[in-house]
């Protein structure tokens, strides 16, 4: 393919037809014949040597080299638009929807503040959370099936890391640190460990309730336990922390929740909290988003509105929040 000679119209078209997968509904978006999509799909495959997309019984499928390529080709084109024709946002009139992810124990501290501020700046603007079920976010902020996604992504976190030292391409997410936290060791009060010190092997003795996004029944403590050669017995695991709450309230299993969490839970005051008996890392809370939409007016309103109801959240808000534009 000679690059120089091709038409990046024909851009526009493929990527028009990838979201759509039909021909008719991207003739329309495009402002365009059905006709004329064909034609400037047939000299894109020409150009690139594939067949891109090929008819199915609903529409069209893309080949691998078309999913391959898709994800540069819109982020590029998008790229282009936020240079050459930035959109304005204006909360106070706009009408539309953000899609987020989180954990509940995240939206229990930061959608109460945040949903004050959209609804006294943006009357027209929704918000819609859904949970977060994975500690890698980043193919559904590629196919925007999510505007942000907040939590705590250690995989994310080192893959940025390892591309600022190493200077090579940039990584597909850009983030903010939110807060900090940590994760304590939670047990009904009336629990036979309530009142002993909570030693190594006592906890490991126990019966435990994992929090687990994804259902796997393996999490960050037991990769700590392991660390140090130790495990624990898992009888229970849940997706959500309230769940957790409610369980460990009426049982004698022992779980573990984030420390800011706990107040929120309604049942404090039945709940023992310790220390867990060994070292688990701070947990960063971070806001990311996929980095085509850096530029973005509304995308941006929505980042500053998320960033301030984590100050609200807290009595002491970190003093530095560097946003890390990616």
């Amino acid at each position: 393919m000679n690059f120089r000679t091709l038409d990046l119209n024909l851009l526009r078209v493929f990527d028009a037809v990838m979201a759509e997968r039909n021909l008719t509904r991207a003739a329309s978006s495009l402002a365009m014949t059905q006709s004329a999509v064909s034609q400037s799909l047939r000299r894109l495959r020409d150009a690139l040597g594939d067949e891109l997309l090929i008819r199915a019984r609903y529409g069209v499928e893309p080949t691998a080299q078309a999913l391959a390529i898709w994800p540069a080709i819109r982020e590029a084109l998008e790229s282009l638009q936020a240079v050459l024709a930035p959109t304005s946002f204006d909360p106070s009139v706009a009408e539309r929807s953000f899609v987020l992810a989180m954990a509940d124990a995240t939206a229990t501290l930061l959608i109460p503040p945040l949903i004050r501020s959209v609804e006294s700046q943006a009357p027209g603007v929704s918000l819609r959370v859904l949970p977060l079920t994975t500690r890698d976010p980043r193919a559904k902020l590629e196919t925007d099936e999510l505007d942000a996604a907040i939590g705590h992504f250690p995989v994310v976190m080192a893959e940025i890391a390892q591309r600022s030292m190493q200077e090579s391409s940039p990584p597909s997410v850009g983030y903010e640190r939110l807060y900090d936290g940590r994760y304590v060791c939670v047990m009904r009060r009336a629990h036979p460990l309530a009142g002993q010190e909570l030693t190594l092997d006592r906890y490991c003795d126990a019966h435990h309730l994992l929090v687990s996004f994804s259902g796997r029944p393996f999490g960050f403590v037991d990769q700590a336990l392991a660390s140090i050669k130790r495990q624990r017995r898992i009888v229970l695991t849940v997706n959500q922390f309230f769940t957790a709450g409610q369980v460990v309230a009426n049982s004698d299993l022992l779980t573990v929740l984030p420390e800011r969490f706990v107040p929120s839970t309604g049942i404090a005051d039945e709940l023992a909290i310790r220390p867990l008996p060994f070292d688990v890392p701070i947990v960063h809370v971070d806001l990311v988003w996929h980095r085509r939409h850096q530029a973005h007016a509304a995308h941006r309103w929505l980042r500053q509105q998320i960033a301030a109801a984590a100050v609200q959240a807290f009595e002491h808000p970190r003093a530095e929040r560097p946003v890390v534009a990616m």
